[in-house]
């Protein structure tokens, strides 16, 4: 029994270092899988909501840059368009949710002043989560454009990744365990042949 546990508690000692190092490995991965999925879900909002803006910001108007169909965000994968006037007051909107035109928090508008543009991760209810970019827009009228999309699927690849990262974290740190294990037990036969040589 002493040796059992000696042999565990050596073992141990030399794999926790293997150990540290290959969960900061996964760290690493898994926040690039997870943060690589989340800015490629911003892609198609950035240009839907560049190009709406300079439309608008070029004398378009409201009704000619929206889309006639109405999505409701709570369902629908589909991108959609919010337009708000200068003061950040919604003006019309592609997008519903619960039969109404959802809006976003004041303090939005005041980062978009500064910085022209904001990317972020929109919930207006639980269960309800979207990749958004919002962006001003200046010329025979201003405002801001707000275009956004669900996260639905995105969210279910990043867990799915992460499920499979965690299963291969779990067969690496338990496969070196037992390779450490092996390893200390069989050097520590060969001492023990040597030591009772002649």
């Amino acid at each position: 029994m002493n040796k059992i546990l000696h042999i565990v508690k050596t073992t141990l000692k030399y794999w926790l270092p293997i150990a540290v190092a290959v969960t900061g490995v996964y760290l690493l991965v898994a926040g690039a899988a997870q943060q690589n999925l989340r800015q490629n879900a911003d892609d198609p909002q950035i240009q839907l909501a560049e190009d709406t803006a300079a439309k608008l910001a070029a004398g378009q108007s409201v009704q000619a840059v929206l889309p006639t169909d109405k999505v409701d965000i709570a369902k629908s994968l589909a991108p959609y368009i919010i337009i708000f006037d200068a003061n950040g007051q919604p003006i019309a909107a592609s997008a519903q949710l619960d039969g109404q035109m959802p809006t976003i928090p004041s303090g939005v508008f005041n980062s978009v002043r500064q910085s022209g543009t904001d990317k972020f991760t929109w919930q207006p209810r639980d269960g309800v989560r979207s990749a958004v970019t919002v962006t001003q827009f200046k010329g025979a009228s201003s405002g801001f454009v707000l275009a956004g999309r669900s996260l639905r699927e995105v969210e279910r690849r990043e867990d799915a990744i992460l499920q499979l990262l965690n299963l291969g974290l779990f067969a690496i740190l338990v496969g070196t365990f037992l390779v450490t294990a092996i390893l200390f037990r069989n050097s520590t036969k060969d001492v023990s042949k040597t030591n009772e040589a002649p």
